[in-house]
C-alpha cells in the first residue's frame, strides 16, 4: 500500500503558475501508473495528467495540454504537475493517484488504487 500527500496548491493570478508535488510513502513510487486528477465545486472528478512508471509516456486532458507538465523522480519518490498560463477554470482540488496495474483508459478514475486527500488551486482574475 502506498500513502499519498499532495502540496504546492493556493491562490494564483490567472496567467501565473504553481507546481504540485505528491510524495509517496509506504512503497516505492516506481511501482505506479501515476495521474493527477481534479474536481471543481459541483463537478465530477476529471483527469488532468498521467505518467507511465518510467516517466517516458506522459499523457494530458485537452484542456491542460500546452500548458501543465508531468513528471516524476523516482528516486525521491515525488510526482510533480507544473501549471503555466493557468486559467479561472484551473480552480479546482488538485488529486494524486496511483494505479498499480495499467490503467485503460489513463483517465479513468476507477483505474488507480490509492489517492491523496487532495490540495486546493485557485485562480483569480
Amino acid at each position: 500500500q502506498v500513502q499519498l500527500v499532495e502540496s504546492g496548491g493556493g491562490l494564483v493570478q490567472a496567467g501565473g503558475s504553481l507546481r504540485l508535488s505528491c510524495a509517496a510513502s509506504g512503497r516505492t513510487l516506481r511501482s505506479y501508473v501515476m495521474g493527477w486528477f481534479r474536481q471543481a465545486p459541483g463537478k465530477e472528478r476529471e483527469f488532468v495528467a498521467a505518467i507511465s512508471r518510467g516517466g517516458t509516456s506522459v499523457y494530458y486532458a485537452d484542456s491542460v495540454k500546452g500548458r501543465f507538465t508531468i513528471s516524476r523522480d523516482n528516486a525521491k519518490n515525488t510526482v510533480y504537475l507544473q501549471m503555466n498560463s493557468q486559467k479561472l477554470e484551473d480552480t479546482a482540488v488538485y488529486y494524486c493517484a496511483a494505479a498499480l496495474g495499467y490503467p485503460d483508459p489513463v483517465g479513468g478514475t476507477t483505474q488507480y488504487d490509492y489517492w491523496g486527500q487532495g490540495t486546493q488551486v485557485t485562480v483569480s482574475s
